[in-house]
């Protein structure tokens, strides 16, 4: 994994503008620790930010070459897994290699093939490729959106980066927030809009889509997305094809010339892809796979069992580890150092996020990065094949709204009337939520209930996943750890996307067909055991110390966030006694009360920090 930045400005010679574009490459550097690069042009500047995992010698950037009278450069940020089959087709096609890195495989497919480029890639990707004699710059994401890529246009200039902080460190972009930006942090965060940078005038390449910028203009095009068609397969070619595609999907990902391991919390999912991983490993004589677990000190004592997380994950990871012969290691997480970390989690994501799961994945890959530098993970699942528990409840099936988000009115009740007023959040919500329904691919016959499940799905897919991928690629990449999912392959998420919802939950059980698929490769009682939720903490520690940094904010009249809350509401809210009802999510499962004072306490750091100004 890498970071990638750059500029596009005609008619101007950006070679002046080096101390610019190296500062725009060192917000990126976490991303890149091994190494770093720039490439100027008349009109263009490119900077790379490396992460080595593949081809340390030969996989440097930005990377130059030419194909007859064609000179194009290119920085990229992640891997493909279909390397050494795009290799041999571009071999005959005449290109000639010079590494054994998939950055010259993907450099010489775009040469080859163009805008056409990433409909032939399997992997995670953000690229920006200048081709010098059209003076165009090409960008594209991956299929899901796993790698993150942001532009913004200024006058005749295109900038773009990794991550928001490498945009905000250009002296033509301030951190500026209007009427979109604050719904989205007031009423959709921690998710966020697909294509909305938050702040004003910023964008995103959306998933499956490249973005071409030349002296015509911007042009934007789509190269993937899901595709509802009959599912023709029976129950045992379905469980059957699902094993196949995922056990593919992990051996392919266990590529890498630096050392991997795979993440397991004893779920499903994560087991799963161990298990693939490990048998990969005993195949190839290698030594056990190693395994990582996370928990947070004294959950034992603090757990309060919900019909969300009935039990700890804990006995289990150690029950699969075993059953797989894996070498595991649960790291434990203290209170002081979640508390303290909340503000790196922040800087890393350049926005308010989840809070103590931000914080705990940043501490566990801080950890895991002393022995490794990759990780397979089972991110996705959920919400491929209807894991979420607003899958299966009735009335998030009902609400004509986000289901991860159903207490809108609870937010809303804590903004000032003016900023509500301005931000109409409610109407704000509704907009974004029929404008996610109207892209639903249908699907002609299909039953009222059947139609109903693909919205959920689509939503998971499109709306949900994305703030869960942002979470993984910021925290991970913040100390420059890699962290790959098999079960986001598009093969395996275009082929479970049209197994119909009663087969999806093969005998009455959520990821029914998963479960089957997986028969004989876990034990039973791992096989059939019922989601459970990343953890996030019970430390009654936790919330009170963001409940009283919460009123440290509301007492401090430099604080550019109390502006916009209705202060009497929030410090009712604050001073409600510890119960059940207000520990009820206000967003997904996971964000409750001392979610919700930790998010507001990074909203005005955020505001602070960032110098943000409201326009």
């Amino acid at each position: 994994m890498c970071g990638i930045a750059g500029w596009i400005e005609w008619d101007k010679d950006l070679r002046r503008e080096e101390a610019v574009l190296q500062g725009m490459g060192r917000t990126l550097a976490r991303r890149g620790p091994d190494a770093g690069g720039t490439w100027f042009g008349p009109s263009a500047a490119l900077a790379h930010r490396r992460l080595v995992v593949i081809d340390p010698e030969g996989g440097a950037q930005p990377m130059r070459r030419r194909s007859g009278e064609r000179n194009c450069v290119l920085v990229y940020n992640g891997e493909l897994y279909n390397a050494a089959e795009l290799r041999r087709e571009l071999e005959s096609l005449g290109h000639f290699f010079r590494t054994r890195s998939d950055t010259e495989v993907l450099l010489f497919s775009y040469i080859a093939w163009g805008t056409a480029c990433p409909e032939h890639l399997n992997g995670i990707f953000a690229f920006a490729v200048w081709d010098e004699g059209a003076e165009s710059l090409f960008l594209a994401r991956d299929r899901l959106g796993i790698k993150p890529l942001f532009f913004t246009r200024r006058g005749n200039a295109l900038l773009f980066g990794s991550e928001l902080k490498a945009l905000l460190s250009h002296p033509a972009v301030p951190a500026e927030l209007d009427a979109q930006g604050l719904a989205e942090v007031f009423a959709v965060g921690p998710a966020r809009t697909p294509g909305h940078g938050v702040f004003r005038g910023i964008e995103e390449v959306l998933p499956g889509e490249w973005v071409r910028y030349d002296r015509g203009g911007l042009r934007r095009g789509r190269y993937w997305r899901l595709e509802s068609r009959p599912h023709l397969d029976d129950l045992p070619t379905t469980a059957a094809k699902v094993r196949e595609l995922l056990e593919d999907a992990v051996e392919r990902q266990l590529v890498s010339d630096v050392p991997l391991v795979t993440l397991l919390s004893g779920g499903l999912d994560s087991s799963a892809v161990t298990a693939f991983a490990a048998a990969a490993g005993r195949r190839a004589g290698g030594d056990p796979t190693r395994t990582f677990a996370v928990d947070f000190a004294g959950r034992e004592r603090d757990f309060q069992p919900n019909a969300f997380q009935p039990e700890l994950d804990g006995p289990w990871a150690e029950r699969v580890a075993a059953f797989l012969g894996t070498r595991h290691r649960s790291i434990s997480l203290e209170n002081d150092a979640v508390v303290e970390g909340l503000g790196a989690a922040l800087r890393f994501r350049d926005l308010p996020g989840m809070a103590d799961v931000d914080t705990s994945l940043y501490l566990f890959f801080r950890e895991l990065k002393k022995e490794a530098t990759v990780a397979l993970s089972g991110e996705g699942a959920d919400e491929i094949f209807g894991g979420y528990p607003w899958c299966h409840r009735e009335e998030p099936l009902r609400a004509d709204t986000f289901p991860w988000s159903l207490r809108l009115p609870d937010r809303v009740a804590l903004l000032a009337p003016d900023l509500a007023a301005r931000i109409r959040p409610e109407d704000y919500v509704r907009e974004r939520y029929r404008e996610a329904l109207s892209e639903v691919p249908r699907l002609g016959g299909e039953n009222p209930d059947a139609a109903r499940r693909r919205e959920i799905l689509y939503l998971n897919i499109t709306r949900f996943l994305p703030t869960l991928l942002d979470r993984k690629d910021r925290m991970s990449m913040g100390v420059g750890f890699e962290v790959r999912v098999p079960f986001l392959d598009h093969r395996l998420v275009e082929y479970v996307w049209n197994i119909p919802w009663d087969m999806k939950n093969h005998g009455g059980a959520a990821k029914g067909i998963l479960r089957l698929a997986l028969a004989g490769l876990l034990p039973d009682d791992c096989l059939n055991r019922r989601k459970m939720p990343y953890p996030s903490t019970h430390d009654p520690a936790y919330s009170e110390a963001f409940r009283q940094r919460l009123l440290g904010v509301l007492n401090d009249p430099a604080s550019p966030l109390v502006p916009l809350l209705d202060v009497a509401a929030v410090r009712e809210v604050a001073a409600t006694e510890r119960t059940p009802e207000g520990f009820k999510p206000w967003f997904s499962q996971l964000m409750g009360r001392p979610q919700l004072f930790a998010y507001l306490v990074q909203l005005d750091w955020w505001l602070r920090e960032y110098k943000v100004s409201i326009c």
